[in-house]
């Protein structure tokens, strides 16, 4: 007789659901990385959706009414204000104008501020005052009156003399909120008035003349000045440390 062999009833030979376990758990798939967006991209956004930037002159001094094309939104009498709030106010211009004001301590440039703390308070809050006035006469209050741009449009390229003249040009031409070419009342004008408020004010009753107004008016000006050249040069400069830095 043949033998037959018998399986249990409970065996199951086939086991089709059955998968070996290699001791790992099985593969995910790995979300892709998202690219990483550049400070270039970054600034660029920032220009084409508010009109201002998020530059930094050495990487400290705020930068934000610089921007690298005309084809940008306008600012608002509102966006004029709140751009130059947020300059004002940065964190940079506290100690800027501590060092200011401990220049004038250390050469005693008005003695009627005394020394010491009181003296040293007294010229911090003067020179933060005249600071913070200026700005917003020029970039705020008179550009919003009389319709003109107070953002900065490097010429970007060219020759330094070229540059360097067009830079200090602009003192003097500016555009308005419809990008038509005009004379900068604004800056003239507004930091004439800016002076005339400070003068005649809060400073030392000595300095209550025309005199005084005029020197303090001819100083904003002249750092107005280099201000324009530094944020015309700015980009050449930070593509040279970033070349250095990179040793390339």
């Amino acid at each position: 007789m043949l033998a037959v062999e018998q399986t249990s009833p409970n065996q199951n030979t086939s086991q089709p659901n059955q998968t070996p376990s290699s001791g790992t758990p099985p593969a995910t798939t790995a979300a892709p990385d998202r690219p990483q967006v550049s400070r270039e991209e970054q600034d660029k956004e920032q220009q084409e959706k508010t009109g201002t930037s998020k530059d930094r002159l050495f990487y400290l001094m705020p930068n934000f009414l610089t921007v690298n094309s005309t084809d940008v939104p306008r600012l608002t009498a509102k966006e004029k204000f709140k751009a130059f709030a947020r300059s004002s106010f940065d964190y940079f211009e506290f100690p800027w104008y501590g060092i200011i004001a401990g220049v004038g301590q250390a050469v005693n440039s008005d003695p009627t501020y005394g020394q010491g703390f009181e003296g040293y308070g007294k010229r911090y809050a003067t020179v933060f005052a005249d600071g913070t006035i200026q700005n917003f006469m020029v970039g705020a209050v008179v550009p919003s009156v009389l319709h003109q741009d107070p953002r900065y449009y490097p010429m970007g390229k060219g020759g330094f003399f070229r540059r360097t003249g067009y830079a200090l040009s602009r003192l003097f031409v500016t555009r308005s909120d419809s990008g038509q070419t005009e004379f900068n009342f604004s800056e003239v004008f507004g930091g004439a008035i800016a002076s005339g408020i400070s003068s005649f004010s809060y400073h030392p009753a000595g300095q209550h003349n025309i005199g005084n107004a005029t020197e303090e008016w001819g100083t904003q000006i002249g750092y107005d000045g280099i201000t324009t050249m530094l944020k015309e040069f700015w980009p050449d400069m930070e593509r040279k440390f970033r070349k250095k830095h990179s040793g390339s």
